[in-house]
């Protein structure tokens, strides 16, 4: 696939702790240029980058991030509150000490809440797949789809490791046909996101194909 198709599918992030807004700017400037599929960046910004890019460019922001250990009705509320500023996609991080002591109930059912908060908008649920065993990954396949999420993401890039080749055949082979594939952390080449789209990934979480294409 070339550069442009693959850049259509990078929601182009920063998530640093000490990011500015003159950074965020630039990466606003940088996705409408490359026509990404949207920004993904803090809460704290959203409301400001969306009166900065208006309709040229999707606005996306985490909740709940990256711990995923915020009480449900705090993930809620951080999801309206995205939502309000002008958020049009959330990527939420689930309780992962939850599936770790098997409550996929309440790992649905939180899913299911901040779907219904989101609306019309898109609801992506990070499981964190590097903390996960491949039986707990289908699980939450499985969690994700009955839940009715838009899309199961691997990882927060916060973590020890991010998205895999295997992660994404396995999420491909066990989600539902209405859940789409977000794999992220760690896409450091566009050789590597065309792998990841052949074996399943509808979006990219990444902010390295835009850094290279920016060298051209």
């Amino acid at each position: 696939m070339d550069h442009a198709k693959l850049l259509n599918k990078v929601d182009h992030t920063l998530l640093a702790q000490g990011a500015t807004w003159e950074e965020i700017r630039q990466i606003c400037d940088d996705a409408i240029r490359f026509k990404t599929a949207s920004v993904c960046i803090p809460p704290s910004y959203v409301k400001q980058a969306k009166g900065y890019v208006g309709d040229r460019m999707k606005i996306c922001t985490v909740i709940g991030f990256p711990n995923g250990y915020n009480t449900t009705a705090v993930k809620e509320f951080e999801t309206r509150d995205a939502i309000e500023n002008g958020a049009d996609e959330i990527d939420m991080v689930i309780n992962i000490g939850w599936v770790k002591d098997g409550r996929y109930d309440l790992v649905e059912e939180e899913i299911r809440c901040l779907k219904a908060a989101c609306g019309d908008k898109i609801l992506k649920v990070i499981i964190e797949t590097c903390l996960l065993t491949d039986t707990e990954k289908i699980r939450m396949c499985e969690v994700v789809t009955a839940a009715k999420a838009d899309f199961i993401k691997t990882s927060t890039g916060f973590s020890k490791a991010g998205a895999t080749f295997d992660d994404i055949a396995l999420f491909a082979s066990h989600v539902g046909e209405n859940v789409q594939i977000k794999a992220a952390g760690g896409i450091s080449s566009f050789a590597d996101a065309d792998e990841f789209v052949k074996l399943g990934a509808d979006r990219l979480g990444t902010s390295r194909l835009v850094k290279i294409e920016k060298q051209q």
